[in-house]
């Protein structure tokens, strides 16, 4: 069966810093149309970041859109055409004041794919060495170490909402158990 959709045209509603909106007429596989609403965002990218005790970092920070404090593994938007692994060790040093030498690469992850373009890219490593956090001027946020196998636990009893870090924290707990990280 063919699923695929084609776009036909699209309008632009909204152009701003962070994401834009469009409307777009898709031709469906039944030769009908329908209006798709979507989202262009550049991307962002995650990284579990383990200590030499098995404590994962993970930041507190006020969340805008949900009106409450998040705690969730250190992230990042891209910028346009940014490499997003460069991007990740920027992030990890600003966010945390740490870096490594060696990462593993946990895949990608469509967070909203009904109608956001948003890529996530997800990264583990052990911390080798500590600099100075280096936070964007309009960014609030607290370190915080929660052992491994406690992070573990709380992402299977929801109590870290976040997708990315719940993926994040499950492929990290997994890589340590098979002796991979």
């Amino acid at each position: 069966m063919n699923l695929k959709e084609e776009q036909l045209s699209y309008e632009y509603k909204f152009k701003g810093k962070i994401i834009n909106l469009r409307v777009d007429q898709a031709q469906l596989p039944d030769g009908k149309t329908a209006l798709r609403e979507v989202v262009e965002h550049p991307g962002g990218v995650t990284i579990a970041a383990l200590t030499d005790k098995d404590e994962l970092l993970f930041v507190r920070q006020f969340r805008y859109p949900f009106f409450t404090e998040t705690l969730e593994l250190p992230a990042g938007k891209l910028e346009r055409g940014e490499d997003p692994f460069e991007a990740m060790k920027r992030e990890q040093r600003e966010e945390t004041g740490t870096w490594a030498e060696n990462y593993i690469f946990l895949g990608e992850v469509y967070p909203t794919p009904g109608y956001c373009g948003e890529i996530l890219r997800l990264w583990a490593c052990r911390i080798a060495g500590t600099t100075q956090m280096d936070l964007d001027e309009d960014e609030f946020l607290e370190v915080e170490k929660i052992p491994l196998e406690e992070a573990y636990q709380m992402a299977l009893n929801n109590r870290l909402p976040d997708a990315k870090t719940q993926i994040g924290v499950l492929r990290t707990y997994a890589l340590v158990k098979a002796g991979k990280l």
